[in-house]
């Protein structure tokens, strides 16, 4: 620990004074509700690509018991393209948990807000230290990124030691008093000077004493996570059309890629996708195009997608639903879309096939 809090505290707070972010809208005020919901956005995400789902979100669900009585659907509905759906079930979890077990209390502690699903040590502090001025260190990617540059630490800080070195200097650096601010600063700081690539150290209040600087590592700090190579997937996307231009979508299984979401059924490359289509869904196929490939990264591996256009013949796609279950499969049109939750390749998928180009003919 080479600098005592003081060092860090006073010019970031009054940096963040001047040029901090404070139009930012879960703090318009920041009370708990607003920022539970944009820290939980905020994970892996950044601010510029959270600010519009945060404001429809909220308009939608404006305080936690509008959220635990909401349908799961129409929450992932309002997440898709946000990615990490988890996210968005654990959120939902967590409001009914907090609705059914606190009477819709939001917790003022940092005990309560750990046991709720999808918050983590550094979320829950930020939680309160944002909403009530709570002492409590933060540790997200952009701080971690100023803590490993100002101190000049080499190691990965996913790396438990260095973790757990960050930590103590979280805590050591969050001062008594302007918590809030403080908080914040450190965030805008990573998030706006500080960054992982092209960082501006001339204009960073604390380049006198960051060490990445003075020994012109700034470029190399933090170290990156080290790299093994993506396992990569395949998969085939049936996409099924009926006469309406309705295609088939089915609900993916509660655990997985996509939880939850709602997507075009789906077979193996080594499958016969017309054999697939009649006998799953007792459909068939009177067509077949292959559309353009896609690929989607994961955090852990790599999917590429073949999708296939399949129109079905109408009386088929009459009774097909005698052999799927129940809420388990829907005919979507994007003429009067239904609001449920999709990934990001569906969707775009779906707004290709809306497309002049892909009407099918007479």
């Amino acid at each position: 620990m080479n600098a005592p809090p003081s060092r860090i505290a006073r010019p970031l707070l009054a940096w963040y004074r001047r040029h901090g972010r404070k139009d930012l809208p879960w703090k318009q005020p920041a009370s708990a509700y607003p920022v539970w919901i944009s820290e939980i956005m905020l994970q892996q995400t950044q601010v510029a690509t959270v600010v519009p789902y945060f404001q429809r979100f909220m308009a939608q669900f404006p305080d936690v018991a509008t959220l635990a009585k909401a349908h799961e659907d129409e929450v992932l509905h309002l997440w898709s393209g946000l990615g990490y759906y988890s996210r968005a079930r654990n959120l939902h979890a967590a409001a009914k948990r907090i609705c059914e077990q606190r009477k819709g209390r939001l917790p003022d502690n940092l005990e309560d807000w750990l046991v709720l699903p999808g918050v983590g040590r550094s979320t829950a502090g930020a939680i309160l230290a944002l909403s009530q001025g709570q002492r409590h260190p933060i540790l997200d990617g952009n701080v971690k990124r100023v803590l490993c540059r100002y101190h000049g630490i080499d190691n990965w800080p996913g790396e438990a030691a260095t973790e757990k070195k960050l930590w103590a200097l979280a805590e050591r650096h969050t001062p008594r008093k302007g918590v809030a601010e403080y908080t914040q600063a450190i965030m805008d700081l990573g998030a706006t000077l500080c960054t992982r690539s092209r960082p501006d150290c001339d204009a960073c209040p604390l380049r006198r004493d960051c060490r990445a600087r003075a020994s012109g590592r700034v470029a190399t700090l933090p170290a990156p996570k080290p790299r093994t190579p993506r396992p990569e997937r395949g998969t085939r996307f049936l996409v099924l059309r009926d006469a309406d231009q309705s295609v088939l979508l089915i609900r993916r299984p509660p655990g997985g890629v996509w939880a939850g979401l709602w997507g075009f059924p789906e077979c193996a490359p080594i499958e016969d996708p017309g054999l697939v289509c009649r006998q799953r869904f007792g459909l068939a196929p009177v067509s077949t195009q292959f559309l353009p490939p896609r690929c989607h990264g994961f955090t852990h591996f790599r999917l590429h997608i073949e999708p296939i256009l399949m129109d079905v013949d109408p009386d088929s796609a009459a009774h097909a639903g005698r052999v799927m279950e129940p809420g388990s499969a829907l005919w979507y049109n994007s003429a009067s879309p239904d609001r449920i939750g999709m990934a990001t390749p569906v969707r775009r998928i779906l707004d290709d096939l809306s497309q002049p180009s892909f009407s099918k003919t007479a």
